[in-house]
C-alpha cells in the first residue's frame, strides 16, 4: 500500500535520501513513521552493496564507554595493501583497499605490471602495511615474472631489513593462466571462491582484464557487429558484478590492470591550447640568428593555433564527460590522449581508476631548431581519476614516480635521478 502511493506520488529513491521524511509524507500521503523506516532500510541495504561495515555503526555505547574510559580503539576500519610508498599511499588514500575492485590502466611500459607485483608482496605483510594473507595471480597475457618479483623483495629496502619470519615469500604467490574468456569465467567463478578460502587470499590480481574481451570481439567484422557489442558489454557488466560479489563476500582486494587506446578526431584536442612555433622562412631565420648575437634581442614570438574545444556542444555526452574518469582529457598540455579499454559499461563496475602516465623527456637543443625528437628518459606520474575513498586528481598531474630495481618509488621534488624502462 506503501509503495503504491510512493509511486503514485513519483517518489524516488533518490528523494527517499535528499527529502525529509515530513515533505515525503506530505507528498505521499503516508505516515512519517513509516517514511523514515523505509529510508533507514534503504540506506542499510545501499551500504551493505557497497562493502560498508554497518555492524561498527551498531556499537555506538560501546565505542562511547571506549572513549571515555581513555581506551584507545584499534580496531581497523578499512584494511589497505600498502605500496611500500609513503607518498603513493597518501595519493591513494592509504593503498588498495580489501573489500573494493580496483583498475590499474595505463600505456605499455608505465609501471603498471611493476606496481602489481609490488601488491604481490605487501600483501603477505601484517597491518597496516598488508593483510598478512596470500595473493592470487591471474594472467591473460604474459606469465608471471617470478625473476622480478624476487629481485623487488631482494632489493626493496622495507622488505629487506625484515625478519625471516616477516618476510614476503614467492611460495605465497599463485599465479594462473586465463587462456580465453570461456576459462577465465570458468576459473573466476568456480575456481577461485575455492582457492580464496583455502589459501587465505586476501589479493587478486587480473592482468590484463581486456586482452581476452579484444581478442574475442576485436576480430574481422565482429567489432562493427551490434549484436557482439551488446554481448560484450552484458558480458563485461556480468563480469563486474561477480568481481564485486567476490571482494564484498571474502574481503578481499581486486586490482586488475587495463590497456588503453589513441584517441582520435575532436576528441584529441580538448585542451589542445598550447603555443606552436611560427613557421620560419629563410629570411626570418638568418634575421633572428644575427638578433640573437644582441642581449637585449627578445626570442622568436609564438603563434596561438585556433582551438576547438569540444566535439560536441552537449556537456552531457560522452564526448564532453570522458575527461572526468578516464584520467585523459583534463590537463591543459597534455596532447597524446587515450581513453581505457573495455568503454562506459566497465568503467561503472569500478570503484576507483588509477592512471599511471607516461611522458617523453627529450633531448634539449637550440630553440631556432624546434623541440628535440631524442628521447633521454621517461617522466611517470600516479593519477587517481576517480575513487570511492580517495580524493581524485583531475587537472593535475598527480605523484611522480620511478621505476627502479626496488619496484617503484615516488620522486622528491629536488630529485634528478633519471628513470628506468618499466613493463
Amino acid at each position: 500500500m506503501m509503495l503504491e502511493r510512493l509511486e503514485k506520488a513519483n517518489i524516488s529513491s533518490n528523494d527517499l535520501m535528499t527529502l525529509g521524511p515530513v515533505d515525503v509524507a506530505r507528498r505521499a500521503d503516508v505516515s512519517i513513521d513509516q517514511v523514515r523506516e523505509l529510508t533507514a532500510t534503504l540506506i542499510a541495504q545501499l551500504h551493505a552493496q557497497l562493502g560498508f561495515d554497518e555492524s561498527r555503526n551498531g556499537h555506538g555505547e560501546e565505542e562511547d564507554a571506549t572513549a571515555k574510559s581513555g581506551e584507545k580503539d584499534t580496531t581497523p576500519i578499512w584494511s589497505h595493501i600498502s605500496t611500500l610508498d609513503d607518498d603513493l599511499d597518501a595519493a591513494l588514500g592509504g593503498g588498495f583497499p580489501a573489500g573494493q575492485v580496483c583498475e590499474i590502466t595505463g600505456e605499455s611500459a608505465a609501471g603498471k605490471t611493476q606496481l602489481l607485483l609490488t601488491l604481490l608482496l605487501a600483501v603477505q605483510l601484517a597491518p597496516p602495511k598488508g593483510l598478512g594473507k596470500t595473493a592470487l595471480y591471474l594472467s591473460t597475457e604474459a606469465p608471471l615474472s617470478t625473476t622480478r618479483l624476487n629481485q623487488i623483495l631482494t632489493r626493496h629496502p622495507y622488505l629487506s631489513l625484515l625478519s625471516e619470519s616477516e618476510r614476503p615469500s614467492l611460495s605465497r604467490v599463485q599465479s594462473a593462466q586465463l587462456q580465453d574468456l570461456e576459462s577465465q569465467d570458468h576459473v573466476l567463478r568456480y575456481q577461485v571462491p575455492v582457492q580464496i578460502a583455502r589459501a587465505n587470499v586476501g589479493l587478486i590480481i587480473i592482468d590484463s582484464i581486456a586482452a581476452n574481451f579484444r581478442a574475442e570481439f576485436d576480430r574481422a567484422g565482429a567489432a562493427s557487429s551490434s549484436d557482439a557489442l551488446a554481448r560484450r558489454s552484458l558480458q563485461l557488466t556480468q563480469l563486474g558484478s561477480h568481481l564485486r560479489d567476490l571482494a564484498r563476500t571474502h574481503n578481499v582486494a581486486i586490482v586488475v590492470a587495463n590497456q588503453v587506446l589513441d584517441r582520435f578526431g575532436p576528441i584529441a584536442s580538448y585542451f589542445d591550447a598550447a603555443v606552436t612555433p611560427t613557421p620560419l622562412s629563410q629570411s626570418s631565420v638568418s634575421t633572428q640568428v644575427s638578433n640573437a648575437n644582441n642581449n637585449n634581442a627578445a626570442p622568436p614570438q609564438l603563434s596561438q593555433q585556433p582551438v576547438q574545444v569540444f566535439s560536441t556542444n552537449d556537456p552531457l555526452s560522452l564526448d564532453h564527460q570522458q575527461r572526468f574518469f578516464t584520467g585523459w582529457g583534463d590537463q591543459r598540455f597534455l596532447r597524446d590522449l587515450k581513453t581505457p579499454s573495455l568503454g562506459l559499461t566497465w568503467t561503472n563496475q569500478l570503484s576507483t581508476r588509477i592512471v599511471l602516465l607516461k611522458q617523453p623527456i627529450l633531448k634539449p637543443q637550440d630553440y631556432l631548431l624546434g623541440p628535440g625528437m631524442e628521447i633521454v628518459g621517461w617522466k611517470r606520474h600516479l593519477k587517481v581519476a576517480f575513487s570511492a575513498w580517495s580524493r581524485d586528481n583531475n587537472g593535475v598531474d598527480g605523484v611522480e614516480f620511478e621505476v627502479c630495481e626496488e619496484g617503484i618509488r615516488s620522486k622528491k621534488a629536488d630529485d634528478n635521478t633519471g628513470t628506468n624502462e618499466a613493463t
